[in-house]
């Protein structure tokens, strides 16, 4: 029987939806102002690709959706405070994201940069909600550190860093993947980690977890690279084109379309070659894979 992604996703992202309304503070609790910024970027859609790759990964190794919920809501917080930030005039300078005009657009840049700072700060306190949930304090300490690592300049700020500085340079391949796989990649692998963790992965499995991860996060951002030459507003909920008006070494810039397309592609059937050693409970990060690989947005 084929694992039914949509059912899956439907049934999680649900959960998911329900939970952020929960975490984040209402409209009217003082200060509104950030508050309403915070909900606004929030609670405005998208796939929702890191909490259920969070839950992907604790079902992979037995645990369920309740167990890391907390966490799962951790990570899209952490995503979207960075896109905030991402679409900043000093940043990328993007008038839309998800279909709708950026946070500083509506709110200014102080309360989008606040909002930001709100939504990051928050995670944590969410992460160490999750703490009840676990019997052993030394897992809390894992998947903080592991969070904070993919968060931070080890990580996505630190590809952000690079990605800023090499904007209108000519840079190596290696260069190229540094920064995807920090500014992109470190987000996504640390996803699947912690479920894993959360959810009392075994030495093995966490670490096929965690090279499986390493691998789609690649993938999805050389898919995303694809998408900003080939996509459009109405499909990215986001402007097009924008990565070459800002030149930006992309894969496809660098590469070109088709070596793109069959990178990761490659990328995808690695990835799900690595996560054979868990057998059917991760068929979830499978499907996950081909959805990445096959998305348009």
């Amino acid at each position: 029987m084929s694992f039914d992604l949509d059912t899956w996703t439907t049934e999680r992202r649900r959960r998911i939806e329900e939970a952020l309304e929960r975490a984040l503070p209402s409209e009217d609790a003082p200060p509104p102002t950030v508050h309403r910024a915070m909900r606004y970027s929030v609670l405005a859609g998208g796939k929702r690709l890191r909490p259920l790759l969070v839950i992907a990964g604790a079902e992979a190794v037995g645990g369920t959706a309740a167990l890391v919920m907390p966490t799962a809501c951790a990570l899209e917080l952490i995503h979207t405070y960075s896109l905030i930030h991402d679409d900043l005039p000093a940043m990328d300078d993007d008038d839309y994201r998800r279909g709708r005009l950026t946070n500083h657009k509506v709110f200014g840049e102080a309360m989008a940069i606040l909002a930001g700072d709100a939504l990051l700060t928050l995670a944590f306190r969410l992460i160490a909600d999750n703490g009840a949930l676990v019997s052993d304090p030394r897992v809390l300490r894992d998947v903080l550190t592991t969070i904070a690592d993919a968060a931070g300049t080890p990580g996505m700020v630190g590809g952000q860093v690079v990605d800023i500085e090499s904007e209108g340079k000519t840079i190596s391949a290696e260069m190229l993947d540094y920064i995807h796989r920090h500014k992109t990649a470190a987000l996504i692998r640390a996803a699947l980690v912690v479920g894993a963790i959360l959810a009392g992965g075994g030495e093995g499995a966490v670490a096929a977890i965690r090279s499986a991860g390493e691998t789609l996060g690649l993938a999805f951002q050389i898919v995303d690279d694809i998408l900003d030459v080939e996509g459009s507003l109405a499909e990215l909920g986001k402007t097009a084109g924008s990565d070459e008006r800002k030149k930006k070494v992309t894969y496809p810039a660098y590469h070109g379309l088709d070596a793109s397309r069959a990178k990761a592609r490659a990328l995808i059937e690695d990835a799900k070659r690595e996560l054979a050693l868990l057998g059917p409970p991760a068929e979830a990060i499978r499907a996950l894979a081909d959805f990445i690989h096959v998305r348009r947005s």
